[in-house]
């Protein structure tokens, strides 16, 4: 079997890049399908139009409502059916981008992705989260190619919460250890073959960028302003981890987030808050040496990230509810079982218990 890497055809960063969106996508067509929320509108609407005005080309606006599901690709591709477009852009998080990915998917369009926030590896890979209505995780959608071109405006992520910028860092933060784990077990990677050594040394990078750069980022993020260490987190937040998850292999890590998106009291947290836990719960599951495991643990709390069932939102911990989240996570083809020993439902509830002792400890 052979190996692969996939990413993007074109990854474009830098302050002030929504100004040359027609620049970057004029051979895509003549009329573009824009996704964007309301708020992604009010940032970004003024800077989109002003890139096309005095063009021939023709844009029109669609109002995403909030989740990654059947229903919503549904009526996003009827929409643009109707409109006749020739590329679908996507302008936003994590979820919106997914779905325009989706849709374009469908539709067999070309995707433009243009993030509004660093807050999850989602923009750059060739695979779609599948939610229910109700936000709770149903699939993964592997698509057969990556976005066209990723453009990454630091000005517009800038302007946003600094929490969106940390959850990212909780995302990439599982890359490294995620793709060390499937290495080890000779597992293949989301695209069906297995990781080049190239796609391990951008999540070994992505790593190392997170803990020389991540606190100083979030500092900045505070404040709103863009700095050469928001750059860097920023690149590591979306690329790096992008390609080092898609190209090296999932594990534990995001399993265990699928498992616990099926509690309520954790549905105000976003995705890289979930799997920065799910990041230490593999730890504890891989015995890892105590240094690797606390400076996992300091990183987290230097920049916010949960290590405690209870900054999960958990207050009260049943164990029904965990054997359930334990469950849901090594439902059958889950990337857990690319982990390099036997995992069972037993011992992931065994390692939460652990991994929410740990954390209690240090902190």
């Amino acid at each position: 079997m052979g190996k692969i890497i996939m990413s993007p055809s074109k990854y474009i960063q830098a302050n002030g890049a929504l100004k040359e969106l027609k620049r970057y996508t004029e051979d895509f067509g003549k009329r573009f399908f824009i996704l964007a929320t309301d708020s992604g509108l009010e940032r970004t609407q003024e800077s989109i139009e002003s890139s096309f005005r005095g063009t021939d080309k023709e844009i029109s606006f669609a109002v995403f409502n909030r989740e990654c599901c059947k229903t919503e690709i549904n009526r996003l591709m009827g929409m643009c059916k109707m409109e006749n477009c020739d590329c679908v852009i996507g302008v936003g998080g994590g979820k919106l981008l997914d779905t325009a990915k989706a849709v374009a998917h469908y539709l067999k369009l070309p995707v433009v992705i243009i993030p509004t926030i660093a807050s999850t590896d989602a923009p750059c890979s060739a695979l779609s989260v599948i939610y229910t209505e109700d936000g709770t995780f149903e699939e993964y959608l592997v698509l057969p190619k990556n976005p066209e071109i990723v453009i990454m405006d630091t000005e517009v992520i800038s302007k946003s919460p600094a929490r969106f910028l940390v959850s990212g860092m909780g995302d990439a933060l599982a890359t490294y250890f995620e793709a060390r784990a499937a290495k080890r077990s000779n597992a293949k990677n989301m695209a069906g073959l297995y990781p080049t050594k190239s796609a391990f040394a951008l999540a070994t990078l992505c790593y190392e960028t997170l803990i020389e750069e991540g606190y100083h980022a979030k500092l900045a993020a505070e404040n709103q302003v863009v700095t050469p260490a928001v750059e860097a987190i920023v690149e590591a937040n979306t690329y790096l981890s992008g390609i080092g998850f898609e190209s090296g292999g999932l594990a534990a890590a995001h399993a265990i987030h699928n498992g616990f998106t099926v509690l309520e009291a954790c549905h105000h947290l976003y995705h890289g808050e979930k799997v920065a836990f799910g990041t230490i719960v593999q730890l504890v599951m891989e015995n890892v040496p105590e240094d690797e495991l606390y400076e996992v643990l300091e990183f987290c709390v230097s920049v916010g990230l949960p290590i405690t069932l209870k900054e999960m939102g958990i207050k009260k911990i049943k164990e029904e509810e965990l054997r359930e989240v334990a469950k849901v996570a090594t439902a059958p083809g889950e990337t857990i079982f690319n982990m390099p020993f036997e995992v069972t439902a037993e011992s992931v509830y065994a390692a939460i218990i652990a991994a929410d002792a740990i954390g209690r400890d240090f902190i």
